[in-house]
Order: C-alpha cells, then structure tokens, then sequence
C-alpha cells in the first residue's frame, strides 16, 4: 500500500511539472501572439480591448501565481503537499480498514468458544482485520497460562497496535510545519531582493519594490495554505486513532470477561 501512494506521489509530481513547463510555453506564446496583436490592432481596437478586459481561468491564474513565486520555493512547498497528502491517504485507508464492529466480534469470539473452544475463537480472529482482532489474538495465545497472563499480553498487544496507528504522522507534521516556514523563507529573500532592487535604483518607488515584495507574499500564502490542508487532514486521523483506541480499551475489557467465563466453565 505505501509503495503504491509513493508512486502515485511520483506520479502527480511530474504531472505537475508538465504542467508547470506546459505553462510556461504557452505563456510565452500567448504573450508574443498578443504583442503582434496589438501591433496590428487600430488605436480604437485597443481601447476597446483596454474597456472590456478579459475573465482569466482559475488554473491559468494560479499557474500565473506559481511562476511568479519563484519556481524552487514554490516546487519545494507544492512537494510537501503531495507527500503530506499522499502519506495522510495511505494512514486514512489504513484507519478505515482497521476499524470494525467490535461488538459482533466478540459475539463471535464467544460463540466460537463456546462450540469449538480456543482455537476456533484463534481462527476467528485470524479472519478478522484490525487492531482489536491481533488484541484478541494475542490473548487467546496466552490463555492456557492463565488471566494473569492474559491481561498483561493484552496491554503489550494494544501498545503495539497503537504504534501501528500511528505510524507515519510524524512525516505529516514535519510537513506541516516544513510548508510555511519554506514560504516564510520564501518572504525573506524576497525582501532582501526587494532591498537590492531599491540600493542599485537608489529611489524607494513602488516600481522597484513590487517585484520582491510579490515574490514575498505568494510563497507565504502558498506556505500557509499548504499547511492548513495538512493539518485538517492530520486532526481528522487523530480522531480516528482515538476512536480506535478507546474501541480497543473496551474491548479488552470484554475479551478478559469472556475468557474469565470460559474457564470458569471449563472447570465445572
């Protein structure tokens, strides 16, 4: 699965780096077919064309945003967003998959007590996925050593498990906070270009500083926007782990409750 989403992030990388060569292409074309145009054109085409101005598509703009941010930065902060994307779609799915009806389970488990005894209850947890059903395996493993035995391998089970929860959000917050300060610096070297722009001018006029004070706010904004869908994504995965978790505490509960019954039974 995670070999899967790495090439799928590979993949809408050098998508977007065509796109990105694609844009560049056709805004030199686009520019040099207007400035034959307007060569061409009678002063009154101009004016009307300067009254009436053109509605310019939404991926065109940003495409336009992009170039004007300042390629690397800009390449550096839209990476973060696809691997960060990429890595909280594989932990979502994974979530998604790990989370069961808890109650039928155990239900399950103690009817196959009932009739088959521990390996049967074994093999119905063997064909259930998620974290609580390797808890319920683990502790029918150990049920022969007796209870004891059994609620301390649970607590090792469910720590395990919770690890594998959570693994790989620690990449998704690096992420998180790589895409804004990339964009903060993105706003420093703007300012300093902006700053070189108005030494070598010698005059602090808007012209001069326009340039490195665009360069400055788009990669902030980028930055900060980049962050903000992570984020969302990475509060919504800890809430799963956490409704996970709290599954995985009651039913522990539960499958002891069973097996104490089942080995009361067992010694009438």
């Amino acid at each position: 699965m995670k070999k899967l989403f790495t090439v799928l992030a590979a993949a809408a990388l050098m998508a977007f780096t065509a796109n990105f060569a694609i844009a560049q292409d056709g805004a030199a074309a686009d520019e040099q077919v207007a400035t034959e145009e307007v060569v061409e054109a009678p002063a009154s085409d101009a004016a009307a064309l300067t009254d009436e101005p053109t509605e310019v598509p939404l991926t065109q703009a940003l495409k336009t945003k992009f170039i004007e941010g300042g390629a690397g930065f800009m390449s550096l902060i839209i990476i973060c967003l696809v691997i960060g994307l990429a890595l909280a779609i594989e932990r979502i799915l994974y979530l998604s998959f790990s989370t069961i009806n808890t109650k039928k389970l155990v239900a399950k488990v103690e009817d196959a007590l009932a009739q088959g005894g521990v390996e049967a209850a074994k093999d119905v947890c063997r064909n259930t996925r998620g974290p609580i059903a390797q808890m319920y395996y683990q502790a029918l493993m150990h049920y022969d050593q007796g209870i004891d035995v059994v609620e301390k391998n649970i607590v090792s089970a469910g720590s395990v498990q919770n690890s594998e929860l959570e693994k790989g959000l620690s990449w998704i917050g690096l992420f998180i906070a790589i895409a804004p300060s990339l964009g903060f610096l993105g706003t420093v070297i703007g300012m300093i270009q902006a700053f070189d722009d108005i030494q070598k001018a010698g005059d602090i006029s808007p012209n001069v500083v326009a340039g490195g004070m665009k360069v400055a706010l788009i990669t902030t904004v980028a930055g900060l926007i980049v962050a903000m869908i992570l984020q969302v994504f990475y509060n919504y995965i800890l809430a799963k782990i956490e409704s996970i978790t709290i599954d995985m505490e009651s039913s522990s509960i539960e499958i002891v409750d069973v097996l104490t019954k089942y080995a009361e039974n067992e010694k009438k």
